[in-house]
């Protein structure tokens, strides 16, 4: 029986398929614009997202998908309140690769859910405790957005694993809340953010997906 933290960290590495390498939520088109420049106001950008964003929806999503025998409501209402077409192709892209590899190495009987549903449902499933999978999947998130800063302005390693340290704070807080929060708690505040994602679809030239 495999460690359900190794379990975890595997699924949450980047070594793991999903390909989230290819996906910047938006944050492509706000280093474009101006918004995002510096560390500083990266890690605001990315703290918002997690306390009143996409990342605070997606934990309420997995905390969902986690305590239901049935993904299927937690899904389906992932897609409805995704904000525009490149968040739902990247939640769903990257679900349907996440379920392909859950069900070929641990045989998880689970198929073409988005993102957070899946990790979610994959946890319930291997017995990963709630507790654990939550930050750790908000600190994925994070670290998965600032390396694509790295990539997109002048940010040295030093000043991204400052980025990453201070959001600590803001990653417990969310996921505590998701740790008993319902669906009927989606909210999202976070409007320059998901108006970002929605002009990155016409961005030229890019380099992400989203």
């Amino acid at each position: 029986m495999s460690d359900p933290a190794l379990t975890l960290m595997q699924w949450l590495s980047p070594a793991f398929p999903v390909g989230a390498f290819a996906y910047s939520h938006g944050l492509e088109q706000a280093i474009a614009d101006g918004p995002v420049r510096d560390a500083d106001t990266l890690h605001d950008w990315i703290e918002a997202l997690i306390t009143d964003g996409s990342a605070r929806a997606d934990a309420i999503l997995l905390a969902a998908a986690y305590n239901a025998t049935d993904p299927a409501q937690a899904d389906a209402t992932a897609r409805a309140f995704a904000s525009g077409a490149e968040r739902l192709r990247e939640s769903d892209l990257q679900g349907a690769a996440f379920c392909d590899t859950a069900r070929a190495v641990w045989n998880i009987e689970i198929t073409k859910l988005t993102y957070p549903v899946a990790v979610g449902a994959a946890a319930r499933a291997m017995d990963v405790p709630l507790a654990q999978t939550l930050p750790l999947y908000l600190h994925a998130f994070a670290s998965n957005l600032t390396s694509a800063a790295q990539r997109l302005m002048p940010l040295g390693q030093t000043a991204a694993q400052q980025v990453l340290a201070r959001l600590g704070d803001a990653i417990n807080i969310t996921a505590s809340m998701a740790a008993t929060a319902t669906l009927d708690d989606l909210t999202a505040a976070s409007f320059s953010a998901d108006i970002a994602a929605m002009r990155h679809e016409t961005l030229q030239p890019r380099i992400f997906r989203t």
